[in-house]
């Protein structure tokens, strides 16, 4: 039996924990954002729980009623409806167990810190945008101006300033600048590739369109490419039309060169010098985006006997996420807990990037934005990095 089965079997009504008869349904659901508001708002600690399927007799004797399997197929979806109407975010989701023979529903609610959770936006005329309930005594309770003040002035004492977050690059003391040692990219697979192209179609330029263009051609063919390569006749339109298609033909040969070969790596770590942990921890970064700035948006494959082989789902998904827009790099990495004291590393693997050295002497600008559970505002400031 697993942990949720036991808990659904062996709970009684409490102030984290409801139980309802029927499931929610397409018509409950405003019964369903009720609840879990009441629940997230609750003064426990802790996962709360909702069991659907089940219910208690006057003599305290629990009876069960079937929950159908259509109910956990993600129609209603709960978990967006309550992402898309309840903030901040919290962590729920939704599962059948057997007990008894019987299927029955859980929702588990993961441990509420960020209390008061409130309605969003409005879901109909009795459940508006910044409503909130709370559980109190087994019943949803709306909670007024002075329940909600209370909650916030709580959330604020135990809450952690920003001024005792401190972030930046390793060393023997937490630096905001760092240096990245550029290098040429003359020799990227993609870029030889196209330039030989480029010299097949400057041959064949310079002579007239005549036998000898082909001879030419040949020629020139033969030299760049070698012998084992048969000579193909194309014309430059077509010639030019494959050049366009060298990074994407190439681009595990220039992974290989941008991100093992020739590549750097960044950590960035974060120092919390309050005196409680952080919880829940993500860290936003952004840095421009530029054509002789390569930054790795996953771990390169693996080279055997010449070949190409992925990397593994439990490799790449240590590395950071990496988001690559028109102008900018977005990069995310999630931090469960940052204990006071010592500087933690954001990244399990490090990032990779590699620089042109056209770009030698340039700084580039990083702005960051750390949040967290428990902080009481977002940590955002600025490094950079120097290319040498």
């Amino acid at each position: 039996m697993n942990r949720l089965a036991r808990i659904a079997q062996s709970a009684t009504p409490a102030t984290s924990v409801l139980f309802r008869k029927n499931a929610y349904g397409r018509a409950g659901m405003e019964a369903f954002l009720r609840d879990v508001l009441a629940l997230a708002n609750a003064s426990v600690d802790g996962p709360r729980y909702i069991i659907t399927g089940a219910e208690f007799d006057r003599k305290g004797r629990k009876r069960l009623f079937a929950v159908d399997n259509d109910d956990f197929s993600g129609k209603p979806a709960y978990q967006a409806l309550a992402n898309d109407h309840i903030e901040p975010p919290l962590k729920l989701r939704y599962q059948p167990v057997t007990i008894e023979g019987e299927r029955i529903g859980v929702y588990e609610i993961g441990d509420c810190q960020d209390r008061p959770y409130m309605m969003r936006i409005d879901f109909s005329e009795t459940l508006r945008r910044g409503d909130a309930y709370a559980r109190v005594n087994n019943s949803a309770v709306k909670l007024g101006r002075r329940q909600l003040l209370t909650l916030f002035e709580k959330k604020f004492r135990d809450s952690i300033s920003a001024a005792n977050i401190e972030i930046g690059f390793p060393g023997s003391i937490i630096h905001k600048d760092h240096t990245i040692e550029t290098c040429s990219l003359t020799r990227l697979p993609s870029v030889i590739a196209s330039s030989k192209l480029q010299e097949l179609i400057d041959a064949k330029e310079r002579v007239e369109a005549s036998v000898a263009n082909t001879a030419v051609a040949r020629l020139t063919h033969a030299r760049l490419f070698g012998t084992d390569s048969p000579y193909e006749e194309r014309s430059t339109d077509e010639i030019i039309a494959e050049m366009q298609q060298m990074e994407l033909k190439h681009r595990d040969q220039d992974e290989q060169f941008l991100f093992n070969q020739r590549s750097r790596e960044l950590q960035i770590v974060v120092l919390n010098q309050g005196e409680e942990s952080l919880q829940d921890v993500s860290l936003k970064i952004i840095m421009p985006r530029h054509n002789a700035f390569h930054i790795a948006e996953k771990l390169p494959k693996i080279v055997r006997d010449g070949k190409y082989f992925s990397r593994t789902p439990a490799e790449q998904a240590d590395y950071p996420a990496v988001t690559l827009r028109d102008d900018s790099v977005q990069i995310s990495a999630k931090l469960e807990t940052i204990e006071p004291g010592e500087p933690a590393d954001v990244f399990r693997v490090p990032l990779r990037m590699c620089v042109d050295d056209s770009l030698k002497g340039r700084r580039i600008g990083i702005q960051y934005t750390l949040f967290a559970q428990n902080l009481r505002t977002p940590a955002t400031g600025k490094l950079r990095l120097l290319l040498r």
